[in-house]
């Protein structure tokens, strides 16, 4: 009688345990505002979000991952550099959890940290805004995108003729303005970008 073969299957590797950590939450409550322990769960943020498609995580796994307390995986998320800030899914929330706000602090996080982002351009965009906010307490679409187009090296190529043609449009129909403008008292835009709020590092953009 022969002896009984053992099965060779390859034993599947167990899901890496997940330690829920609470601080994250909290520093979101304390430095931006956002109560991110009130929601439960229903998507309708991820329902009415009309950029999903183009996310690798769903509105509501953001919240989720962020109750969790697993930066590591928003790090690595292109959901949060893909967010428009639209306002839809706040609109939407039962709880009135402000999403938006918690992936504007998430991105400025993440963009003082230095580390790569999965989105680059994105990120050089979000921090030529805010040089722009800073030095006029407005943004000038002209300056914008120039400084954007020059950063990308795409100054002379056809998207950059593309967006020449549509600001060309715009200013004819004066919706683009052909010199900049700024607020008259900005001494309080200079407190905002030079010092720290509620524990938070230098805002600088």
């Amino acid at each position: 009688m022969e002896p009984r073969q053992q099965d060779e299957r390859p034993v599947e590797s167990a899901a890496p345990e997940i330690r829920p950590d609470g601080e994250l939450m909290r520093r979101a409550s304390r430095e931006c505002g956002v109560s991110l322990g009130a929601c439960y769960g229903c998507k309708k943020c991820s329902n009415g979000c009309p950029l999903s498609f183009a996310m690798d995580l769903h509105p509501y796994q953001v919240v989720r991952l962020a109750q969790l307390g697993q930066i590591g995986e928003l790090k690595r998320a292109r959901t949060i550099w893909v967010c428009a800030s639209c306002q839809t899914c706040l609109t939407r929330c039962p709880n009135q959890v402000d999403l938006p706000r918690f992936m504007d602090w998430l991105k400025q996080e993440l963009a003082m940290e230095g580390g790569p982002v999965p989105e680059e351009k994105t990120l050089l965009f979000h921090r030529i805004f805010l040089r722009e906010v800073a030095s006029r307490g407005r943004v000038f679409e002209g300056s914008l995108m120039g400084r954007y187009m020059l950063a990308t090296g795409g100054a002379f190529g056809p998207e950059a003729m593309k967006n020449a043609r549509l600001g060309l449009a715009m200013f004819r129909r004066g919706r683009l303005k052909l010199m900049p403008s700024r607020i008259r008292d900005r001494r309080w835009l200079r407190a905002l970008f030079a010092k720290p709020a509620h524990g938070q590092r230098e805002a600088r953009p």
